[in-house]
């Protein structure tokens, strides 16, 4: 049975044009585990709680939902189009396929400068928890040098190869959510200080007289979170039967991700000991008061040691995926150095020049933050949107090959509802693009307050202008823009193109 899957994933892959020395070694479960690791509840919930929750108070759980059923059909539609092109890259061959060469090369450059300046974040994000698990005081500078030595740390295992990567998320994901579900327990059967009712009181919060815009704001906790699913597709070709394995692993991402999020955050948020501290800003740090109230001090560290593995595990799973994007654009000779980046390891078979470049990236926006640390704010709030952006594009891409004629004609497909959960998609992330790039510092400096739209300008328009000046997407034969020519047939695109190995 394996031997037939083999065979029939090397043929899916050489009609869509390509062949591949990938070893797929992952299994649905392991992809998941990749693409729930990359979501990563924990980090996302623990990151931002403080602030959405003195923005829009206990309501702001709410956003969870919302924002995960919005998140949900942009997974749905992605679902179709990996199961019909299951290609290492996600976004980028995804975009080459649904709409052109062009559209693929800024989709997949504005998803690049993303995930690079995201292993930043997040790496730099581990600094505190760190500092609170060893007993220090953080600082900029000792943020900076945890976050090098995690972004070394992932570059090291993802060059081991598949299966280590597959190991180790797997492993991120059982302790990320036992720790989400004993914590959590804990928290609601013994430190709840707050009534299940707090969930629907507002405390009076109100910006110019409503209280819409405060919940909007605290949305954005949902919002930085759920993204993640895209990397079970960037590992396609490490994955048997990708056609069927992969939506399925992007849809329990959403599924469990989401409710462990939900889960994380409503006990956090009933074990608040005083909620008008944390809304009148008294309470800076709620998740610390309320971890040493529940736990103790030695109690705390533990727990700050299971957040350490969820960063860690994070900052491997967007590296991984990161790396399969530049490799992808690579084999189609889409980038400089595309001799160097599409070869692959022959003994870990994993791209080892995209990976270290992969890591050698992030590593200098860290490094930034030693000397330009209000620049870095600013390169950082790019981090999000820019995912948000890249999925829209993928999104919209998918909304004009239906119009073209495009019927997906994968394993999975929405058949009949393909189309209204496509227009919700798309409907669902303008939405909330506008609503993450919206300024709300009025009293901050201009760069800062319009830190979002800013960054977001600043990466399109150097890639169009690089774009226009080199015509990257010139270079190389791989099809494109056949999404709808290819409706219902089994014919085989002439060529292929193959890994360098």
């Amino acid at each position: 049975m394996s031997d037939h899957i083999a065979d029939s994933d090397a043929e899916q892959l050489r009609a869509l044009g390509y062949t591949s020395n990938f070893k797929r070694s992952m299994s649905v479960t392991e992809n998941f585990a990749l693409g729930f690791t990359y979501l990563s509840p924990v980090v996302g919930v623990y990151t931002l709680f403080g602030l959405c929750l003195a923005a829009g108070g206990p309501p702001m759980f709410w956003a969870y939902l919302l924002v995960g059923l919005g998140q949900l059909l942009v997974c749905l539609i992605f679902g179709e189009v990996v199961s019909q092109f299951p290609i290492s890259g996600g976004v980028y061959p995804w975009a080459r396929r649904l709409v052109g060469k062009r559209w693929a090369w800024m989709v997949g450059w504005v998803y690049a400068w993303a995930l690079v300046v995201t292993i930043a974040a997040v790496a730099v994000g581990a600094g505190p928890y760190m500092a609170a698990m060893l007993g220090f005081e953080p600082s900029n500078s000792t943020n900076i040098g945890i976050a090098l030595v995690l972004t070394v740390i992932a570059t090291v295992v993802n060059l081991s190869g598949t299966k280590v990567l597959a190991r180790i998320a797997m492993f991120g994901f059982i302790c990320e959510l036992l720790g989400a579900l004993v914590v959590g327990i804990y928290l609601l059967i013994f430190e709840r200080h707050q009534p299940f009712s707090v969930l629907f009181n507002t405390f009076d919060i109100a910006i110019d007289g409503s209280y819409l815009p405060a919940f909007l704001t605290a949305s954005l906790a949902g919002m930085f979170l759920y993204y993640g699913f895209e990397a079970c597709g960037d590992v396609a070709e490490e994955t048997p039967n990708a056609s069927r394995s992969i939506p399925k692993a992007m849809r329990m991402t959403i599924y469990v991700g989401g409710v462990a999020a939900m889960f994380a955050c409503l006990a956090l948020i009933l074990a608040v000991p005083d909620m008008s501290a944390v809304i009148n800003g008294t309470d800076k740090d709620p998740v610390t008061t309320i971890l040493n109230n529940a736990f103790g001090v030695t109690g705390s560290k533990v727990v700050m040691g299971i957040v350490m593995v969820s960063f860690i595990s994070c900052v491997l799973s967007l590296q991984a995926a990161a790396s399969r994007l530049l490799y992808s654009y690579a084999r189609d000779e889409m980038i400089i150095g595309s001799s160097l980046l599409k070869k692959l390891s022959p003994t870990t078979h994993v791209p080892t020049t995209a990976l270290l470049v992969c890591g050698v990236l992030p590593a200098i926006v860290i490094c930034l933050g030693f000397v330009l640390q209000d620049a870095i704010a600013t390169i950082v709030s790019f981090a999000a949107i820019g995912i948000y952006l890249a999925f829209q594009m993928i999104v919209s891409g998918a909304l004009f090959a239906r119009l073209r004629g495009w019927k997906p004609s994968g394993a999975f497909t929405l058949g009949r509802w393909g189309m209204l959960v496509n227009l919700g998609a798309l409907a669902y992330g303008v939405l909330a693009i506008i609503n993450m790039a919206w300024p709300r510092s009025p009293d901050a400096a201009w760069y800062v307050n319009y830190g979002m739209p800013l960054s977001t300008a600043i990466v399109i328009g150097l890639g169009l202008v690089y774009m226009v000046a080199r015509k990257p997407y010139e270079t190389g034969t791989a099809p494109a823009g056949d999404a709808w020519k290819l409706a219902g047939s089994k014919h085989a695109p002439k060529g292929a193109v193959g890994d360098a190995v």
